[in-house]
């Protein structure tokens, strides 16, 4: 098992997904229910992309955390 992070931005249409430890795989949705399920399916897919051409998947490097400020 590989862990991913991923993120979600809010869009005018709905919503837009990226892993920063996938350049390129990125998905859309109108809801975040549907993009995520989209991203899954795309890091799926670009994994097995990588997969078949014998190339190695990165090692996850991305991290996350909220700040908290006065408004």
């Amino acid at each position: 098992m590989i862990n991913y992070l991923v993120i979600f931005e809010k869009t005018k249409t709905g919503y837009s997904a990226y892993s920063p430890d996938l350049p390129g795989c990125i998905a859309t949705g109108p809801t975040k229910l549907q993009t995520k399920k989209n991203i899954h399916a795309a890091i799926q897919f670009h994994l097995d992309g990588m997969r078949e051409e014998h190339i190695k998947f990165p090692k996850p490097q991305a991290e996350s955390a909220i700040l908290t400020f006065a408004e």
